[in-house]
């Protein structure tokens, strides 16, 4: 059976000024998102994911294309008429009011009742796990419960989608790590489509369904975090999700033959001439000089990350390779300066990408 389309973007633009001075903020973006699912934008600043939030919240209107939600078309439709609700970068809480009462603000706004308007506000507070809080005001929170009462406020009064536009940037690493998971939990239980901005990738990996790779205003890749990951469809998306490296070569039969020299076996399926590898770090194993069908290389560099170490190393041509080995309990990793090694990883952790 086919999931429901909650919102969708058909060749959406917008441009901002005319001429010279013109600015294609997006251009011809198509996706769809499906009804309940976690949708994350990702991208580098500047590659519109942001724009085509505001399109969807009806902050801006596109110079070309629709907006439907549901299949039904909301471009010309003000905020106030769409079901749709934004949590920013800043939450904007009311400092005066208490806990409560900022959650309850929008639904008194929208003319509910005092029933309807308590009975949804202890129904968020339970959900965002500050019942305790509710006669606090705003600068009596840790950050982390703050963002819980504007999450609270905009999914108060029910809306069919929630938008997200980079909410958690504003915290440290530790509170924000748990805010993924609180963010994942709040939409596993209320079902809502969320509509996640970032450039974070770690972010987008961990709570995604679905994540969409955007670049100057277009849309590169769309899928699930493992297939975006494991299978970019060019240098760059495979770059800005997590670390990679990039080897160089042509394609020799069933084998590229590296700039280094070394001949390694990848996935060509009939690609010939110039041929650009990605190898992910984790993927990378470190052997004795000369095993047979390793890559000669040259241990330049480690670096201590706790359960890991990058071995950063040379091929023979200079091309630098990262190994992330799992740091042994003793902390010893054997790893000297200058010292040759070989290098090994499996035919099916290569990636052959385009440009």
């Amino acid at each position: 059976m086919t999931t429901p389309v909650s919102v969708e973007a058909r060749s959406a633009r917008k441009d901002y000024g005319t001429g010279d001075e013109g600015v294609r903020a997006l251009d011809d973006v198509s996706v769809r998102i499906e009804k309940g699912e976690f949708f994350t934008l990702l991208g580098p600043s500047g590659c519109g994911k942001t724009t085509l939030l505001r399109l969807i919240a009806g902050f801006e209107t596109p110079t070309a294309g629709q907006i439907l939600l549901e299949g039904r078309d909301i471009t010309e439709d003000p905020p106030n008429r769409r079901p749709v609700n934004t949590v920013f970068q800043s939450y904007a809480l009311f400092p005066h009011l208490s806990v409560a009462r900022n959650i309850g603000f929008g639904l008194e706004m929208l003319g509910r009742t005092r029933a309807d308007v308590k009975r949804a506000t202890e129904k968020m507070l339970t959900l965002v796990q500050l019942e305790e809080f509710a006669s606090r005001k705003p600068q009596q929170l840790s950050g982390g419960q703050q963002q819980r009462v504007a999450l609270a406020r905009a999914l108060a009064p029910e809306p069919e989608v929630l938008l997200l536009d980079e909410p958690l940037s504003a915290l440290d690493l530790k509170l924000r790590k748990e805010m993924q998971r609180e963010l994942k939990r709040l939409q596993t239980e209320t079902g809502i489509t969320f509509i996640f901005v970032t450039h974070d990738q770690e972010e987008a990996l961990t709570m995604s369904d679905r994540i969409a790779v955007m670049r100057s205003g277009r849309i590169l890749q769309v899928g699930s975090p493992r297939d975006i990951y494991n299978h970019p469809v060019d240098r760059f998306v495979a770059d800005f999700i997590g670390e990679t490296n990039f080897l160089s070569g042509t394609a020799e039969g069933a084998q590229v033959r590296l700039t280094s020299g070394d001949l390694v076996s990848a996935p060509l399926n009939g690609r010939h001439g110039e041929i650009t590898l990605a190898v992910r770090p984790e993927q990378i194993r470190l052997c004795a000089s000369g095993e047979p069908g390793s890559l000669r290389a040259t241990i330049a560099d480690t670096v201590y990350f706790g359960t890991d170490t990058h071995c950063h190393v040379a091929l023979n041509d200079g091309t630098e390779i990262v190994a992330r080995l799992q740091s042994p309990p003793s902390g010893d990793v054997g790893l000297v300066q200058g010292a040759a090694v070989g290098l090994r990883f499996e035919p099916d952790a290569v990636q052959v990408l385009g440009d």
